[in-house]
């Protein structure tokens, strides 16, 4: 094991008992990603609704010519 990956461990166990600040808790992270992960998710399904919305009023213009 890379003493690297062994200090890393305990400086994350250290933030994550509450022992250090400068670094964010596992929980943190995984929030974190979660609401990235959530957040993508939404931006996606916006602008799908951005198109639908687009393509129906399109649809729905009085002024549109039929071919």
């Amino acid at each position: 094991m890379h003493h690297e990956a062994l200090r890393n461990w305990i400086r994350q166990a250290e933030a994550d008992e509450g022992e250090r600040h400068d670094r964010p808790t596992s929980e943190m992270v995984e929030e974190n990603r979660r609401l990235r992960r959530e957040v993508a998710e939404l931006r996606w399904a916006n602008e799908i609704l951005k198109a639908a919305s687009a393509y129906f009023a399109a649809e729905l213009d009085p002024t549109r010519r039929r071919s």
